[in-house]
């Protein structure tokens, strides 16, 4: 990884309130508002407009996977089966370890291409190890971001200020008016597990953009460990007048953005809790997530 100009800030999102969020989760989330930001974007809002810009630009056009990576995606790569929380990602350690040259090769586009975003703060990046220790001190903490951008950069993939995105502000997009507005009288395509048309429908009117929305299923079991398997039927069933993806598929998400986005030449983004929400299904999330605009 690149740490040159890399800092934590507090991210400021106009139009966002985390409150309702640490009323409902543990506020311990509150540690999580400050988060690693790039020269290039060193603000939340700044972040959240680049990502617009870059978004804005590829729709319809061109290819750009937008890829977000947490504590689900930590644990799996650290071959840990604590990866299977929310949904079943992975069989076992041995199929986790046979899925890391494919995942590895998409994490290397996706950084040439599109936008990496990892949730990187200074709880979950041990204090003490090279320059991060400049940024702040905290006696107790975990290491999980690290141990991946030590690995993923082992691999050849380096965060950089044209590649990077704060993995919050990629949830403030995709919930915020930039989003509803350059998708509105476009066609966007849903790809996951579990699907209403009608609530994504509605989920967009109350932005003010009417898409048209269309979906292609994906299992909601082993994507992660299993694409090779499931790409062939999935690819051959995209519709072509899309002109955004937006995916639902847990830690695979990485997979399928990345060669959605590289068939089609469309983004394709990773939008987890995002397409929870807009199908009235947020209690898959465990609830509500921090900086997501509310409508």
């Amino acid at each position: 990884m690149t740490h040159v100009g890399f800092r934590f800030e507090m991210l400021r999102m106009r139009g966002i309130d985390n409150e309702p969020v640490f009323e409902i989760n543990d506020p311990v989330l509150r540690e999580q508002e400050r988060c690693l930001v790039s020269p290039a974007a060193p603000t939340g809002d700044s972040a959240v407009e680049a990502i617009s810009r870059a978004v804005t630009a590829a729709i319809g056009s061109r290819a750009l996977p937008v890829v977000r990576f947490a504590d689900g995606e930590y644990l799996f790569y650290m071959q840990s089966m604590k990866c299977n929380g929310l949904y079943q990602q992975a069989e076992s350690p041995k199929a986790i370890r046979a899925a890391f040259p494919a995942h590895f090769r998409a994490m290397r586009q996706v950084a040439a291409s599109g936008l990496l975003a990892p949730l990187v703060f200074p709880g979950n990046v041990k204090v003490g190890r090279r320059s991060w220790r400049r940024f702040w001190k905290r006696p107790k903490s975990d290491d999980q971001a690290l141990r991946f951008l030590d690995m993923t950069a082992a691999e050849g993939v380096r965060l950089q200020p044209g590649n990077y995105a704060p993995f919050y502000a990629v949830y403030a997009y995709l919930s915020g008016p930039e989003f509803a507005q350059a998708v509105d009288g476009r066609t966007v395509g849903v790809i996951n597990s579990d699907f209403r048309a009608e609530a994504c429908r509605a989920w967009f009117e109350r932005r003010g953009s009417r898409p048209r929305v269309v979906h292609v299923p994906i299992s909601d079991r082993f994507v992660a460990t299993g694409w090779g398997r499931m790409r062939e039927s999935l690819l051959a069933s995209l519709d072509p007048a899309v002109d955004l993806w937006m995916v639902g598929a847990g830690i695979g998400a990485l997979e399928v953005c990345e060669e959605v986005s590289r068939v089609t030449g469309r983004p394709a983004i990773d939008s987890g809790h995002i397409v929870n929400a807009m199908n009235d299904l947020e209690a898959k999330s465990n609830g509500p997530r921090l900086f997501t605009h509310a409508a």
